[in-house]
């Protein structure tokens, strides 16, 4: 029996966790017997899991910084009509090599707006093939705060003209969609909620316990929190443990080596580790931003947490999302405008004195909705 075909499109600009979960979602795909063709239009990343899908690379595109408001390519230059005009025609010849009955953006059209001149000539090329490739879309539990009313119209005008269903990577119980995203009423027909897409804690705990694990995850804007920790440490009841700063694989080489000749005895700075999970679930206290994936982590293994939202130029997402995990008693949280060594001190300091997180959260998000795209296709 031949396998279904999925494309799923995917394009990250500064941080990493899009591609991870798009990568998360190719692996559920292909352990229901699905050729998956995961296709990027962001930096390549080393080491990705794709488990046995594919990989294809569009000509990349990253952020400059954190407003989101200019793109470079690969060389750091500007893109210019040629070079959109090459991602579009790669992405339909892509579609037309691998034939997909199954489509799936991450994002889009929930974000990613400039990437609509890439994504719409390719569902235009579907109207060429039969039977119609169905479309999904992969979003997360939260979106950015739109100030414009009209953006969100679009978003689910689009919706309702291209998709079959919207997965949406959340639990409605801890963060409903209509938190975030006004509109759900037109498109509740098409919101399906999988549970969050995130790795099952089956680590053991790490052979070294007891530390303070600060983490920026992809670290293109956490310089400031892994300074301020450093700062920090000295202030708190946890100054007599080890502080572990893991600064991120996008962390600038000059961040990087600003924190190497900050640190001193009883701190260590490093880029990344493969065991995050087995440090967290061995630690005595996590502090770190509030990215999707990283909060996971720390609500799956269960670690006391301070949480330091992104916040800068209007991003509102890890706000959101931190107020929910502290409303519900699972982390403490610091202001990242208002951030200092005190303040953040004094949030470790409370954060150790409260007991562990108790809760369990859906994390299978990927299977489930690998599940839903099986069954949807099926009717």
């Amino acid at each position: 029996m031949a396998k279904i075909r999925a494309l799923i499109w995917v394009q990250h600009l500064l941080g990493i966790g899009h591609l991870q979960r798009a990568a998360a979602l190719a692996r559920a795909l292909t352990e229901r017997e699905f050729d998956v063709l995961l296709v990027s239009g962001g930096m390549p990343l080393h080491g990705l899991d794709l488990g046995v899908a594919r990989f294809e690379q569009l000509p990349p595109l990253r952020a400059t910084d954190a407003t989101f408001s200019a793109t470079v390519n690969d060389n750091g230059g500007a893109p210019d009509s040629a070079f959109y005009a090459a991602r579009r025609e790669r992405l339909i010849s892509l579609y037309q090599a691998h034939r997909p009955q199954v489509i799936v953006t991450e994002m889009y059209p929930f974000g990613r707006r400039q990437f609509g001149p890439e994504l719409l000539p390719l569902f235009e090329a579907m109207h060429h093939t039969q039977p119609k490739p169905a479309i999904f879309s992969s979003v997360r539990d939260i979106l950015t705060e739109r100030g414009d009313p009209l953006r969100s119209s679009e978003m689910a005008r689009l919706a309702l003209r291209w998709y079959r269903a919207i997965l949406v990577h959340g639990d409605p119980e801890l963060i409903p969609f209509d938190a975030s995203f006004p509109e759900v009423a037109r498109i509740s027909h098409l919101i399906r909620y999988t549970g969050y897409i995130g790795a099952v804690s089956t680590a053991q705990p790490h052979s070294v316990s007891g530390e303070v694990i600060v983490s920026a995850g992809g670290g293109a804007v956490g310089g400031h929190l892994l300074q301020t920790a450093l700062e920090a440490r000295e202030l708190t009841v946890l100054a007599d443990r080890r502080w572990r700063l893991l600064a991120g694989p996008n962390l600038s080489a000059e961040w990087f080596d600003t924190l190497k000749r900050l640190s001193y005895d009883g701190t260590v700075v490093e880029r990344t580790r493969n065991d995050f999970q087995a440090l967290l679930k061995a630690a005595a206290l996590s502090i770190s931003q509030a990215g999707y994936n990283t909060v996971l982590d720390v609500v799956s293994t269960q670690v006391r947490s301070v949480l330091v939202p992104f916040a800068a130029r209007g991003q509102t997402e890890q706000t959101l999302r931190a107020e929910r995990m502290a409303a519900a008693g699972l982390a403490q949280i610091v202001r990242e405008d208002g951030m200092t060594p005190e303040r953040l001190a004094a949030a470790v300091d409370t954060a150790w004195a409260s007991p562990r997180a108790d809760i369990n959260i859906a994390v299978s998000g990927a299977s489930e909705s690998a599940k839903i795209i099986a069954e949807s296709i099926s009717l």
